[in-house]
């Protein structure tokens, strides 16, 4: 088999009562028909247009031999450098393919100007923008990340007198206004199956195109996935889809639901996995109040050493059947497979998990408001908010005082810990430059040791993508750190009225203030100097 599952303890007991029910509703076989029934009536209509991802395999093998074409000519031209200007499923998967398979590629899915400028200049390992190729990807070819990316790439090559239409490809959805405007522009464009969502659009041209530029062997990813194809569309109790499905998402009398979802790579050649699942299961289900929340995980985390009862750790090795961590953690559900079989099977099991939720697995209602209150932002940019106080050079904000009433950063940090509910979660969200402060992402480790309870990370506005759907729609059970850095440039975004620094402060603002709207408490740092700033916040945290 390409794909291997196995379960035991806890989980297979929640399996074993739960998967015959599957089989016996035919799921497995009317998702592969595309019934759009299967989630409701509420739900059929977005469902109807919405499982095209069931037949990607074959509807994109005729863009292999393109995108390898594509890539031999901008080679020749000594084009070698691929830089992606995406969001979500735009950029998720393409970045887990491309680093599976060991290549370079550039992903820019951030706003900060320092990121930005870092990947219009390049570098001398991977080379400058002379060398570039920015590949634009929105399916509704409107994001607002992704547009500005183009315009700033735009001017950057032409101010060294290179046509842009020479540089850029765009992938989009048919009668996108990005494709109308790249057209006019004389941009090569690849249109996307419509009838595929954002996150369901790994095997498309959203996940090919990018990667196979920067090289990654699509024609085998396709080769991996439709070796899988048979294994998922069958109604049989070893369909590796409906145990997983069963295994995240069902319940018995005796074993509730464990409605968060601890990812661990340990020792699978696949690499960074677990980010394209965040977005893929967080929107997909979290929604109506419920949901499943993917932490990703260390095997070290504080969440894998003792796991909270409200945590299903699922771990990625390269032969889960032989596996011998199996007998030290029973109730782990342990996966093993090749990439494409894993973006497959992952698909299959969060649509028939949405079913089993009793909510429409393809919508994301909540994902507007954020962005809706960022462009208000961006119209009126009222003045900014005065910090409650300053420490360490970190200013500190909240959305309510009590938060604040301490005076220190370990006492805001406590207290924001002591909103957590039983069932909780924290949530650390950082719009800052990764590139110049990789080291933030360590923060997770601390917070979950400090809080005690499972703790996303997040780079905004990445995110906002990915789990942004499940802070709001999902469970009101979590409390929210935004990290913002104080950036020394800033760079204009041609034919808008606002730059990169403030674009993405009216992010994280307006996520804030919608936050604060559902009733969730959130506390915002900002690192005035954002070295010195990690390691005072580092220092709160322990």
């Amino acid at each position: 088999m390409s794909f291997e599952i196995h379960v035991s303890g806890h989980v297979k007991a929640v399996v074993d009562q739960t998967l015959p029910g599957l089989v016996d509703a035919l799921v497995a076989s009317g998702i592969t028909a595309g019934d759009a029934d299967l989630w409701g009536p509420d739900a059929a209509p977005e469902a109807a247009r919405r499982l095209g991802w069931v037949e990607a395999v074959s509807v994109s093998r005729p863009l292999v031999p393109e995108i390898v074409a594509l890539r031999g000519e901008l080679a020749a031209r000594g084009v070698t450098r691929v830089v992606l200007a995406g969001m979500g499923g735009s950029s998720l998967a393409p970045e887990v393919i491309a680093q599976t398979a060991g290549v370079p590629l550039v992903v820019l899915d951030a706003t900060a100007p320092g990121q930005v400028l870092a990947a219009i200049d390049g570098d001398s390992e991977s080379g400058g923008l002379a060398q570039t190729l920015l590949v634009v990807s929105s399916k509704s070819g409107s994001t607002v990340e992704t547009d500005a990316a183009r315009r700033a790439f735009e001017a950057a090559f032409g101010d060294l007198g290179i046509d842009p239409a020479e540089r850029i490809v765009v992938v989009t959805d048919p009668g996108s206004p990005l494709e109308v405007s790249a057209r006019a522009a004389g941009y090569r464009v690849f249109t996307a199956d419509p009838t595929v969502g954002g996150r369901f659009s790994a095997l498309t041209a959203f996940g090919l195109v990018p990667a196979g530029l920067a090289g990654a062997d699509i024609a085998e990813l396709l080769d991996e996935a439709e070796a899988t194809l048979l294994e998922v569309a069958i109604d049989d109790p070893r369909n590796p889809a409906l145990v997983l499905a069963a295994a995240i998402a069902g319940a018995t009398a005796d074993a509730p639901r464990r409605d968060k979802l601890g990812l661990i790579t340990d020792g699978t050649h696949i690499v960074g996995l677990p980010d394209w699942i965040e977005q893929l299961v967080a929107e997909s289900t979290g929604k109506n109040g419920t949901g499943i929340l993917p932490v990703v995980l260390l095997p070290v985390s504080p969440e894998a050493d003792q796991t909270p009862a409200d945590l299903q750790l699922v771990r990625f090795v390269d032969d889960a059947v032989h596996f011998q961590i199996l007998e030290q953690h029973p109730d782990e559900i342990l996966l093993s497979g090749s990439l494409g079989a894993q973006l497959i099977v992952w698909e299959y099991a969060t649509a028939i998990a949405g079913r089993m939720l009793g909510i429409n697995p393809f919508d994301q209602p909540d994902v507007e408001s954020a962005k809706q209150a960022a462009r208000g932002l961006l119209e009126h940019r009222p003045a900014a908010t005065a910090p409650a106080f300053v420490a360490d050079g970190v200013e500190v904000r909240a959305s309510d005082a009590a938060l604040v009433a301490s005076g220190t950063l370990a006492g805001v940090l406590d207290a924001l810990w002591a909103r957590i509910p039983g069932d909780g979660y924290v949530a650390v969200q950082a719009y800052v430059d990764r590139i110049a402060v990789p080291q933030l992402a360590g923060i997770r480790e601390l917070v979950a040791a400090d809080s005690g309870r499972p703790t996303t990370f997040g780079w905004g506005p990445r995110f906002l993508h990915s789990t942004g759907q499940y802070h709001k729609g999902g469970p009101a059970n979590g409390v929210f750190l935004q990290i913002l850095g104080a950036d020394d440039v800033d760079l204009e975004i041609p034919g808008l009225p606002f730059t990169f620094g403030q674009l993405v402060a009216a992010q994280a603002a307006g996520d804030a203030a919608v936050l604060t709207a559902h009733g969730r408490p959130v506390v915002t740092l900002t690192l005035t100097d954002p070295q010195a700033g990690v390691l005072a916040l580092f220092e709160a945290a322990q």
